[in-house]
């Protein structure tokens, strides 16, 4: 982190800024990641548990609705029992079904052919609910073959299956309703005489009913239930055109997204449990278990096959999540910039002492000595360091003062020295003209005494008189004459030397 500031080529508020922002940054950011990764967790602990008990609660509403279907038959059954041979009765017994309990939607009573021998061959009264508010009755109670269903009744799975198993069912007769019929689920009763099966009443329930009392209790907006039979056939979808058309065997099959694949065969296998996958190009989370009927006494204890799966979209589970996390990251952006920016401001004021020193010591860098650095009106570190800034440069200006004095009369003793020095470069250059002078006159008495001497020598052993007189008084002359020469050099020497 710190050579990525040192690249920076800002001041050095912006610096310590960024420094501090950055630790306060990471921090903060480390903070973040730990809170938000727990309340993620939290939060999808908790889904799973609101998911668990909307199961559970869907379950235990569905049974609830089955028995008291069940309850509402089964009363009118006991009675219709000691009424079987009056036919007029039956229509009263559907219609007395259908009106005590708002979650039938239509009833049917059944009995095998030419059991009524004076109605013909069939008998079946059926009365259904045109909606919550009224019953509607067909204009005849007795409903023929051709106008009931697309097969005769006891060729439907609802009579037939019942008669087969030889105790109450709930059956879904999907395939024997026409497109245009509400999806029911019937609970068929096997109406005996004596010990003889005779006929079968049917209760409906609507399953569009069913489903939106379900929708009702969906934990979020975009989730919903959906209740397979054990063949993988819808009994409960919000989209109804799947009640006819599809099923999660297909799918089972079909399917390329193992997650999906593989949650559809275990729902066929009555399994629990719980997946994400993906529905329509969104992330879900499917939790799914099987339907189990609550133990009453006196029901019929026997397993519908059914299973239950509650899809709960990704986004409703975490949408509230995702909303914190970016009022999060928005609230720490913003703090993290009004954090930048006090920062700044205050070491910007608290650096002001530093850039007045700053400009003070480059003056004084230029020569400006005597460059009056003001007082401080801080006692932390930065007013100590001015106050010793200001001591450096009281001291360094005596210092400078005391140095340019030092160096005129280093420069004036300089001058005098110059000018001793050339003079006596004078004195040496006259003292050597003077010696070259001496040097000249000494030659020629010393030629000449040497002359003498070699006219002495050139006579052999007897020279004449006045020969040898001659070269006498001319050596004793020129002996005499060095003599003075050098008496003159000694005297001209030992007036030097007093000098």
């Amino acid at each position: 982190m710190l050579k990525t500031i040192n690249i920076i080529p800002k001041s050095l508020s912006v610096r310590i800024s960024l420094m501090a922002v950055l630790a306060i940054a990471v921090l903060l950011s480390a903070a973040l990641f730990i809170m938000l990764h727990f309340a993620r967790k939290t939060v999808k602990e908790e889904a799973l548990r609101k998911a668990e008990q909307t199961l559970d609660g869907t379950v235990q509403q569905i049974d609830n609705i089955l028995l008291s279907v069940e309850q509402s038959a089964g009363n009118i059954y006991w009675d219709m029992l000691f009424h079987l041979k009056e036919s007029e009765r039956m229509e009263t017994y559907c219609r007395t079904v259908v009106e005590t309990n708002p979650h039938i939607v239509g009833c049917a009573i059944s009995f095998e052919p030419y059991y009524f021998k004076a109605h013909g061959e069939y008998f079946q009264i059926y009365v259904h609910r045109v909606d919550s508010s009224g019953l509607k009755v067909s204009d005849s109670p007795i409903i023929q073959p051709s106008t009931f269903g697309n097969l005769p009744y006891p060729q439907q799975s609802w009579y037939y299956n019942c008669v087969k198993l030889r105790h109450p069912i709930w059956i879904n007769p999907m395939g024997d309703a026409s497109a245009d019929d509400d999806a029911i689920v019937t609970f068929s009763l096997p109406i005996y005489d004596k010990e003889k099966i005779v006929g079968v009443m049917g209760v409906d329930v609507s399953l569009t009913r069913l489903t939106r009392i379900i929708e009702e209790g969906k934990p979020s907006p975009n989730s919903y239930a959906a209740v397979v039979e054990r063949d993988g056939s819808y009994i409960v979808h919000p989209d109804i055109s799947r009640l006819y058309h599809e099923s999660i065997g297909k799918i089972a099959q079909q399917e390329t997204e193992p997650a999906l694949r593989e949650t559809a065969r275990d729902m066929l296998a009555g399994k629990s449990g719980y997946r994400a996958v993906h529905l329509n190009g969104r992330l879900n989370y499917v939790f799914y278990k099987p339907f189990r009927r609550a133990v009453v006494p006196g029901r019929a204890n026997e397993e519908l096959g059914w299973s239950i799966a509650l899809v709960y979209p990704e986004n409703d589970i975490f949408g509230i999540y995702n909303q914190l996390l970016y009022f999060v990251l928005v609230i720490a952006l913003v703090g993290i910039g009004l954090l930048y920016f006090s920062v700044h401001y205050i070491v910007h004021r608290k650096l002001v002492p530093l850039r007045a020193l700053e400009k003070s010591a480059h003056r004084i860098a230029d020569g400006h000595y005597d460059e009056v650095v003001p007082d401080s009106d801080h006692d932390d570190e930065v007013g100590l360091l001015q106050d010793h800034f200001q001591e450096m440069q009281r001291a360094l200006s005596v210092n400078i003062d005391e140095l340019k004095r030092l160096t005129e009369s280093l420069r004036e003793k300089g001058m005098v020295l110059g000018e001793a020095y050339e003079e006596a470069k004078e004195a040496d250059k006259v003292k050597t003209t003077f010696l070259h002078h001496m040097t000249d006159k000494m030659t020629y008495p010393v030629n000449a005494i040497s002359a003498s001497v070699g006219t002495l020598c050139s006579n052999g052993g007897s020279p004449d008189r006045q020969t040898t007189e001659k070269a006498a008084n001319e050596i004793q002359q020129q002996g005499t004459e060095i003599i003075r020469l050098l008496d003159e050099l000694l005297n001209i020497s030992q007036q030097g030397s007093k000098q």
